[in-house]
């Protein structure tokens, strides 16, 4: 009998090449460029790949039960959120390209950011939690937990790096704002 939880050969190379692709983009688009912020995201990437690759089976089974109308509305909510969040940054943030775009020259505080500093990130959570809700178990638990933790050290490693490039500029849009949730968090 096949215990739950246990990779197969194919979820194995599947969580070699996303490992392999986060490890690329992680470097390309962050550490590179001194980012270190990347660090922590990586293991968010990582915990929703695991979930992602362990559940891929379940993502269909009982569509109408409540935890996978939720995972579903999670998981659509956080394509709209990634999108403008991203567009926002590159085109207002004044960034380098669209690979680079994480590096602005200007500090982004309209639309989405003027409730949240954190946009992508918060899209992250979205995205973690839909693919958590599609089939629950202790590993997807230990999962979804690494990646909200993840995300949080990111995001208050990148505010670190936002204070340094900005100064009280960005300290004073901190005060103003929420990290991922607007008015809440």
């Amino acid at each position: 009998m096949k215990r739950a939880n246990k990779m197969d050969n194919i979820q194995l190379f599947l969580f070699i090449a996303a490992t392999t692709a986060i490890i690329i983009f992680s470097w390309f688009v962050s550490i590179r460029q001194g980012r270190h912020h990347a660090f922590y995201r990586f293991f968010s990437f990582e915990s929703i790949a695991l979930m992602a690759i362990l559940d891929y089976k379940y993502w269909f089974l009982n569509p109408f039960s409540v935890t996978q109308i939720i995972s579903w509305i999670l998981l659509f909510a956080c394509i709209p959120v990634a999108i403008i969040g991203f567009v926002l940054l590159v085109s207002r943030g004044k960034s380098k390209g669209v690979v680079e775009f994480e590096d602005t020259s200007k500090l982004v505080t309209t639309g989405m950011y003027k409730y949240i500093r954190h946009p992508l990130y918060c899209s992250l959570l979205l995205l973690g939690f839909g693919v958590f809700l599609k089939k629950i178990e202790t590993i997807q638990i230990i999962a979804v937990i690494i990646n909200t933790v993840a995300l949080y050290f990111t995001a208050r490693a990148e505010e670190r790096e936002m204070i340094k490039k900005f100064g009280d500029q960005y300290k004073e849009y901190m005060k103003k704002t929420k990290m991922f949730i607007p008015y809440l968090f």
